[in-house]
């Protein structure tokens, strides 16, 4: 019986490390695990770098818009030997000539403003800012999928480390029950079977034990890849269900339209189809204005300076270029139509992962309550054994078979309540609202619309706005 208790004992403590209600002093917790990778995952930060890049498509694209300034400046050195013939009659011929050298030099400024150019400028515009949006929820899936990866392994560790102490606390059951059958082997209640049976259980509990600890050591390497430092006393972790919609329909509705996959392949349609109207523009004519002037100094012998100053409408209307313009609309429409079949998979694979997530979730909840009926009977069990053992109605391997039983139902208990933390996470992830916003978690969001306010109508510059 006293092994009984010893083992009684620990399981509790273990079950309390993932059921406790308030959080222990100085706990970590996992809502500031997830804060922690929110902020310093170097590849959300260097996807969060991709979507600046992307912004800057917008201001490229606005530059049409915007005139072109060239100023041009000559200077040089040129030598000239010119003869001249010219005679009143054919009798008198008086040659002439020029001869000498000058520094022919110049300066001159040209301003071309496009006009119309068949709204090729507008729908790059269109284009730029639609691809803006797109990178806009790349990001937000990474930002989905990297808290996901935290809250996991969160509870990952959770799991292992519980697991560890159930093992631990299973070697020491074990070591007492050696014991004890050692002791009534000496004085003939048992045979040497009953003592070899106790040894080779105890022998595959500390392989379980070992194998146990391998595991937590590798998640303890992912937890400080994932979240960025080592697990130190770490609070419980709880369901994120208050969050979730009530039914699977609403959930699957929510997947639809804010899945971030979803409404990327939705921005993706809109660059597409800007693209076939750029390219249609090619077929259109195109109309600029163009400014200049020019102040020139010895460009001849005889010529001290010249000035001029000129402003022309140019029209340039296409007619045939080779037909490689056809090809590169037939192209663009192509994309489109293979962008809306990929909205189509999108769609698709989101309504499939809502209901795969939900399920699980829902099983999660069946699979705790029936963990957790699982370990009460299996302690009924081991302590009826135990008693019938000493009364000579169970062997020892009964008892040592009961134990074990205990054993895997208490680590079935620790895994259920993993999976079904894990579980609603994972619907919120596939519904599109696993953010830092909704999970109301203490920390500055990332809002990307700062940067590319700060860099769309930047008409010149080389330093970013964070001032690189």
């Amino acid at each position: 019986m006293r092994g009984v208790k010893v083992f009684a004992g620990a399981a509790a403590s273990v079950l309390l490390l993932t059921l406790m209600g308030p959080t222990p002093a100085l706990a970590d917790t996992i809502e500031a695990a997830l804060v922690r990778a929110y902020q310093n995952n170097p590849q959300l930060n260097a996807q969060r770098a991709q979507v600046r890049f992307t912004d800057e498509a917008v201001p490229q694209a606005l530059s049409g818009y915007r005139p072109r300034v060239a100023v041009t400046a000559s200077a040089g050195y040129q030598y000239t030997d010119t003869r001249l013939t010219s005679g009143g009659t054919p009798d008198v011929i008086v040659r002439t000539g020029v001869h000498g050298t000058n520094a022919p030099r110049s300066v001159g400024a040209t301003i071309t403003q496009n006009v119309f150019n068949g709204q090729q400028t507008a729908n790059r515009t269109r284009a730029a800012e639609s691809q803006v949006s797109g990178a806009r929820e790349a990001l937000r899936a990474l930002e989905q999928t990297v808290l996901l990866s935290a809250a996991t392994i969160y509870m990952d560790y959770l799991r292992d480390s519980a697991i560890v102490e159930v093992q631990k606390s299973n070697v020491r059951v074990l070591e007492q029950t050696l014991k004890q059958t050692k002791d009534r082997f000496n004085v003939g209640e048992v045979t040497r079977t009953d003592v070899a049976q106790s040894e080779a259980q105890l022998a595959a509990g500390r392989t379980q034990q070992l194998t146990a600890e391998s595991n937590l050591n590798t998640t303890r390497s992912n937890f400080r890849r994932i979240i960025g430092n080592e697990p130190v006393a770490l609070a419980p972790g709880s369901p994120v269900d208050r969050f979730l919609p009530g039914t699977l329909p609403g959930a699957v509705e929510l997947g639809l339209t804010q899945n971030p996959n979803v409404t990327a392949a939705m921005y993706g349609i809109d660059v597409s189809y800007m693209q076939v109207k750029v390219n249609e523009g090619a077929l259109l004519p195109t109309v600029n204005l163009v400014a200049s002037v020019q102040q020139a100094y010895e460009q001849q012998m005889t010529v001290f300076s010249t000035f001029g100053a000129s402003a022309v409408a140019q029209l340039n209307v296409p007619i045939y270029n080779g037909g490689a313009e056809y090809s590169l609309i037939r192209q663009s429409k192509e994309t489109l139509a293979q962008q809306r079949l990929t909205l189509e998979q999108q769609r698709d694979q989101a309504r499939a992962n809502v209901v795969t997530a939900w399920g699980q979730l829902v099983a999660g909840k069946a699979q705790v309550q029936s963990a957790q009926a699982q370990v009460t009977a299996s302690e009924i069990a081991l302590n009826g054994v135990r008693e019938e053992a000493k009364a000579g109605q169970r062997t020892t391997l009964d008892v040592l078979n009961a134990q074990q039983a205990l054993v895997n139902a208490r680590v079935a208990l620790v895994t259920a309540q993993h999976d079904r933390v894990v579980a609603s996470y994972s619907v919120l992830n596939t519904i599109g609202r696993l953010s830092p916003i909704v999970l109301k978690l203490p920390t500055t969001t990332y809002d990307p619309s700062v940067h590319y306010h700060q860099v769309r109508d930047s008409w010149a510059g080389v330093r970013t706005p964070d001032g690189r």
